[in-house]
């Protein structure tokens, strides 16, 4: 055994060899349990790191692939945005996560100080658990499909706001640290000034890049393809390294880049390209947050660990679903919102170790977030990956956290809706616009829902008749108009949660015999396999796109070979 660990050591790629190896193992026993990947490869990082096997001794090679990785994630979620969207969540945003962070670092610091913690090491806590993971966040919501639901886009606002708290936070910290450490007075006034003025410069520069030069540029590049996938990448990772030298976080580099292209017809393609490549690098990032874990110096900590985690999972929701409360929001959207913030942020351990850096905290306080970070980072793991039976859980004890008026939401419902429908539709992807329009045109009233409330408006701008809802939401149900409906179909986009409660077309079959539908349900699958079992529990109609596509196709060749 030390001779192979020896002979791994001798070089970087054997490192990387074995690392990748591991990875693969812990992903198929990790799948075949259906567990979520994420907790796997911390797992793996925990294993090689230097504390128990020793596999990993440098970590430099994995920590520049993870923050790849990072910038590439913030990219594509970036070239996801709509820039009015952005307006027009950047009010909420700033309320919610301003009001989020003052009313837990009050909290925490309370708490750290009740349980021990002098005055200065319990600021230090309250503000490192302020931070959520944006990295965790994005990755499973994406995962989920849901970084495009409303709560996904209110979750990804407050991101945002965190980010330029944490960059802030850091700012202030190494003003005080230079000051401390040299007795050199180092103005934080003109550091916040000149972090102001790259910001300006930056931004300045990026709306004059998406106004004159980024679709014709983008237009030359994309002939290539192969240049267009090395051009993406190289503004991804540029922007992220120039943000980093401002001042400001590389994850806000890699977001901006991603937002200075999203306005081109190019956006999709180089989402298509560069989804693989994403999911490759981000396992160095969880293996890289685990190779930071000593578990020899976590003893002391385990419980003020346990309180501290159990209110960063348990009280900063609530705080996130009060904040939502008073702008109107249903108590469903700031509940997601709020799990989805259940954690604290790899920014938290940074920020803790440059504190003790400069000998603000101690080694004992530095190890009480670094557990903090790894038990809550593990738990809302699994707390986001089954937020829905959570919310089921929970939502009788929920009640407070309920408006009479939810007026922010109804916005998108503002168009008058009928009293009855001919048909129900659920999903606004392409093929739920395809059939949405073929009904239509054929006489036929529809009612579609959907949960992207840009698609919402882009298909209430079309004149037709649409709702904002989440098919997971099965309280929802209760406001469709039912009434006369002939059928409801859902035509959302095929998931792979396997046939679980999770599934929104289990949740919209059970919803709807809850409501005492009586009509034809038809639902759309992939898989032959799954088309029998809907059928098997009474689902009028099965829909299989591209068998029946595929089908298609073969009959109108065979068709054109009987006329030759």
């Amino acid at each position: 055994m030390n001779e192979m660990i020896s002979l791994i050591h001798s070089s970087s790629f054997y490192e990387l060899a074995s690392l990748l190896v591991l990875s693969a193992l812990a992903g198929i026993i990790g799948t075949y349990l259906r567990q979520p990947l994420i907790i796997a490869f911390i797992f793996i990082g925990v294993l090689v790191s230097p504390a128990a096997l020793g596999i990993v001794q440098t970590g430099d090679e994995i920590a520049l692939l993870a923050k790849l990785g990072i910038a590439i994630l913030l990219f594509i979620v970036g070239l996801k945005l709509d820039l009015k969207l952005i307006k027009s969540l950047g009010t909420i945003a700033a309320f919610i996560g301003t009001g989020q962070i003052i009313l837990t670092v009050l909290i925490a610091f309370g708490l750290s100080y009740l349980i021990g913690f002098n005055v200065q090491e319990a600021f230090l806590i309250a503000i490192a658990l302020a931070f959520s993971s944006t990295i965790i966040i994005i990755k499973i919501l994406s995962d989920k499909r849901e970084i495009d639901s409303l709560h996904g886009r209110i979750t990804l606002g407050v991101l945002i706001v965190q980010d330029l708290a944490v960059v802030f936070s850091m700012i202030v910290l190494a003003a005080f640290s230079s000051t401390n450490v040299s007795g050199e007075d180092i103005s934080l006034l003109k550091a916040l000034f000149e972090v102001a003025i790259y910001t300006v410069i930056l931004l300045t520069g990026l709306a004059l890049f998406m106004r004159f030069v980024a679709l014709k540029i983008m237009g030359f590049i994309a002939k290539n393809q192969e240049l267009l996938l090395c051009c993406a990448i190289a503004c991804a990772i540029s922007l992220a390294a120039l943000c980093d030298v401002m001042g400001l976080s590389k994850e806000l580099g890699g977001l901006l880049a991603g937002v200075s292209l999203a306005s081109t017809p190019y956006r999709e393609a180089i989402i298509s390209r560069l989804a693989s490549l994403r999911d490759f690098l981000l396992l160095f990032f969880f293996v890289s947050l685990g190779t930071q874990i000593d578990i020899s110096v976590l003893g002391d900590a385990v419980v003020p660990a346990i309180i501290l985690s159990i209110f960063v999972m348990l009280f900063k929701p609530f705080i996130v679903m009060g904040l939502c409360r008073v702008l109107g929001y249903r108590k469903r959207t700031g509940f997601m919102a709020g799990l989805a913030l259940a954690q604290i942020s790899e920014f938290s351990l940074i920020f803790a170790a440059m504190a003790y850096s400069a000998g603000f905290m101690t080694q004992e306080v530095l190890s009480l977030i670094t557990l903090v970070g790894i038990i809550t980072i593990v738990c809302s793991t699994y707390l986001i990956s089954l937020s829905e039976g959570v919310y089921r859980i929970l939502q009788p004890y929920l009640s407070f956290f309920e408006t009479n008026t939810c007026q922010k939401e109804q916005e998108d419902d503002a168009a008058k809706i009928k009293k009855s429908y001919d048909i129900i539709l659920f999903g606004l992807g392409r093929y739920g616009q395809a059939m949405a329009k073929g009904f239509i045109n054929n006489g036929k009233s529809v009612l579609a829902i959907d949960f992207n409330p840009e698609e919402v408006r882009r298909w209430r701008t079309l004149g037709h008749d649409v709702m904002y809802g989440d098919a997971k939401n099965s309280a929802f149900f209760h406001a469709i108009p039912l009434k006369d409906v002939q059928w409801v179909i859902s035509a959302l986009p095929q998931h792979n949660t396997g046939i679980t409660h999770e599934d929104p077309r289990m949740i919209i079959i059970d919803a709807l015999k809850h409501e005492g539908y009586q009509g034809n349900i038809a639902v759309a699958c992939h898989h032959v396999e799954t088309a029998q079992f809907f059928q098997n529990i009474g689902v009028s109609k099965v829909f299989l796109p591209f068998h029946d596509a595929a089908q298609r196709a073969v009959e109108i060749v065979l068709d054109e070979i009987e006329k030759d």
